[in-house]
């Protein structure tokens, strides 16, 4: 049994069994695991060949793949169900390359860029102790502590407090000032304790600290979110026979999509050719919805709607947990 790779001076004769697995030859490649079956030695021709035949022909699947997701919105999917899977770039491979893609650009190019207002949340803190704005300092403020419920109201309410309100907690975590975030803090002193780092902070340090938590986490809680997109389609075409795996394949195709035109952003800044590409990105998800679940063209429309704002929304929180979550990392 001959097992060798095909010799350079035979290069164009298929050997009579596979290389790889031993099964009989009846063709250009073998039925047994795929492999071709005329092997050339390794070298950087050999290299070339196979890359440029395998990703930059005109007939290899990249090509393919990329000319239906880009100009047929829901052709790729409808291929995909049909079965004809072999010709085009796997859905969850297409999904993470161009995903990585998008971010490194985004990354390289610095278009996300936060923003935080200058300000020195000790110093605040420390002034609104003293005095409270819009109150001028009297007489009255030194009399004692006897005349200070008769002469301010709000000392007056203080007063008047039950001895259980009185008791109650409170911080100096600058968040929100609400007294509910801060009793809800205080159950969490891992959390506390990293605001607390957080807000002693300059504004470029909370800057980076956000940057770092996006681009870290961002794209993982994106990707969590495929499912959550399959799950609006689910509830939007309930009683349309549909998988729920092909909601998510739908998901991932679309998603796809929409971060090949968010790279072409980044890389083309000109405006017409921005504005062009939002058309084309808007436009592109409703058509995709009617042509692969095959619904009316005003039940499209509301349901693209309405799964747009539920999805954007969900995007929101992602991209806010993200940032968040780089708070966590501070002093790590």
């Amino acid at each position: 049994m001959n097992t060798a790779v095909t010799p350079v001076a035979d290069a164009h004769a298929a050997p009579d069994y596979c290389p790889n697995c031993n099964a009989v030859l009846t063709g250009h490649f073998c039925s047994q695991c795929g492999q071709e079956a005329i092997l050339h030695h390794a070298s950087v021709g050999e290299f070339l060949h196979e890359f440029i035949g395998h990703y930059i022909a005109l007939e290899g699947k990249l090509w393919g793949t990329v000319l239906r997701l880009l100009f047929r919105p829901g052709a790729l999917t409808l291929e995909y169900i049909r079965g004809r899977r072999v010709r085009f770039v796997q859905p969850l491979r297409l999904y993470l390359t161009l995903s990585l893609l998008f971010f490194a650009l985004l990354k390289f190019t610095a278009f996300f860029e936060p923003s935080i207002a200058e300000a020195d949340a000790p110093a605040k803190v420390a002034a609104s102790k003293v005095q409270k704005p819009g109150k001028p300092a009297g007489p009255g403020a030194h009399a004692g502590v006897a005349s200070a419920p008769a002469a301010d109201p709000e000392a007056e309410a203080e007063a008047e407090q039950t001895p259980d309100e009185k008791d109650v907690p409170l911080t100096d975590v600058n968040v929100t000032g609400d007294e509910k975030v801060q009793r809800w803090l205080q159950s969490w002193p891992k959390v506390k304790h990293q605001l607390d780092a957080f807000e002693h902070l300059k504004s470029a340090e909370k800057i980076k600290v956000f940057k770092d938590g996006f681009y870290h986490y961002a794209p993982y809680a994106i990707f969590a979110l495929m499912p959550v997109f399959a799950l609006y389609l689910k509830l939007l075409y309930l009683g349309s026979g549909r998988r729920f795996g092909n909601h998510v394949l739908f998901a991932l195709h679309t998603n796809a999509f929409a971060y090949f035109i968010f790279s072409l952003m980044l890389l083309i800044p000109w405006g017409f050719v921005q504005f062009v590409l939002w058309c084309w990105l808007l436009g592109y998800l409703p058509w995709a919805m009617r042509r692969v679940y095959q619904s009316g063209r005003w039940s499209t429309l509301l349901r693209w709607l309405t799964l747009m704002f539920f999805y954007s929304l969900s995007i929101g929180i992602a991209v806010a947990l993200s940032m968040l979550a780089g708070i966590m990392t501070i002093g790590h």
